[in-house]
């Protein structure tokens, strides 16, 4: 049989909505939404791991957020569906308000107002507004990354939360402590404080768990089982933070399947207090996409990050990336320690063969930049 429809997406759209409120009329179903412009697929992970001894879960694969992603991934709920888990990601003015406009979710994470996409969507400012289209349509609470200034000014009528670093965070961070050994985290809920180590790499990845957590113990997971689960988690997606040994001794951080210039600042950040354990520091960058006419001073603005953190070595590869190379180059205090590789088909000789036992190696870039594949070549993975 065919069913023969005029917009394929909008049918798709459509069947999802009734299948949802159909397994919603059931009075069971609770809906996680999930945005920001970094953290969604660490975030919601994180939640689908903490929920499900609760009850059926079902979350996205991989980044499943748009609108044809999102509505495949509300047609796998059944009646005995307990929690959904959704990510709503953003494609311009209106994007996330036609997903949430639908879906309707129970809860509404808001993660961060950063700098990807603000060249496709004309600025921060934008991005602002678009991620804001979630707020109307969140039924009962909004937890707010209360560290971020443009969020934690969303306007909601509901119950607000916050989590952050901030003194009046709902779920507050109190510190982070990197190692190679993972994320170790302190933390404070209703006056009692909590420590948990990740197996997982980076300040942001707390600010995560701290969403997820947050979202769990909301929907009635206890503090300590969500601490538990969490701190077994060996990493939340490939290629996002993916600690790797490799066979030669040294170590490879390989993030390499997005980046924006806030995640692409948290991972050198990730990487420069490695360093300062007694490790070399070694940069593998590539182009950060989507950024428009603000590209040109975001990647000069990585380039001389990368310096001013004493990274001890750069290596920038392809054409769109050279700024961050020519950036790193121009400042005062560095003389050789970037080098830049105009071909991905060159870097995996040239890298390989300047590396030692101890060194760590952080690989990150852009999906399109194609480094996650050689960021697993340099980490020996097959």
């Amino acid at each position: 049989d065919q069913v023969v429809v005029k917009d394929t997406i909008v049918a798709l759209n459509s069947l999802a909505e009734h299948v949802l409120n159909l397994v919603r009329a059931g009075g069971m179903l609770k809906v996680i939404g999930i945005t920001g412009s970094n953290g969604k697929t660490s975030t919601k992970n994180l939640l689908a791991k903490m929920l499900e001894p609760l009850g059926e879960t079902v979350a996205p694969i991989a980044s499943f957020n748009n609108e044809v992603g999102l509505p495949i991934t509300v047609l796998r709920i059944t009646h005995q569906t307990k929690y959904l888990v959704l990510e709503l990601g953003a494609a311009g003015l209106g994007s996330i308000d036609r997903l949430a406009r639908w879906t309707r979710p129970d809860i509404g994470i808001q993660l961060k107002v950063g700098m990807a996409h603000a060249g496709e969507f004309g600025g921060i400012e934008v991005t602002e507004k678009i991620k804001a289209e979630m707020m109307p349509y969140i039924q009962d609470t909004a937890i707010l990354n209360f560290d971020d200034p443009r969020v934690r000014q969303f306007a909601f009528s509901g119950k607000r939360i916050g989590f952050g670093f901030a003194s009046d965070s709902d779920y507050r961070l109190i510190s982070t402590e990197l190692s190679l050994s993972g994320t170790e985290v302190k933390l404070a809920v209703s006056g009692k404080e909590y420590e948990v180590t990740l197996k997982i790499l980076g300040e942001h990845q707390a600010m995560n768990l701290m969403a997820a957590l947050a979202a769990a113990h909301t929907l009635g997971a206890s503090i300590e089982k969500c601490l538990d689960i969490a701190k077994e988690i060996i990493m939340v997606e490939r290629w996002r933070m993916q600690l790797i040994a490799a066979p030669g001794g040294y170590w490879v951080i390989n993030d390499a399947y997005n980046a924006s210039p806030d995640s692409m600042r948290a991972a050198l950040q990730t990487l420069a207090v490695i360093g300062r354990q007694g490790h070399r520091t070694i940069a593998v960058l590539g182009h950060m996409a989507e950024l428009g006419e603000f590209s040109s001073e975001e990647h000069d603005s990585i380039g001389r990050l990368v310096v001013r953190l004493n990274i001890d070595k750069l290596f920038v590869v392809g054409d769109s990336a050279k700024l961050i190379h020519m950036a790193a180059s121009q400042e005062g205090s560095w003389s050789g320690e970037s080098e830049f590789i105009d071909s991905l088909a060159n870097a995996f000789e040239i890298i390989h063969e300047r590396l030692a036992p101890g060194d760590v190696v952080l690989v990150k870039a852009s999906n399109i930049a194609g480094l996650r594949f050689l960021g697993d070549d340099l980490a020996g993975v097959k």
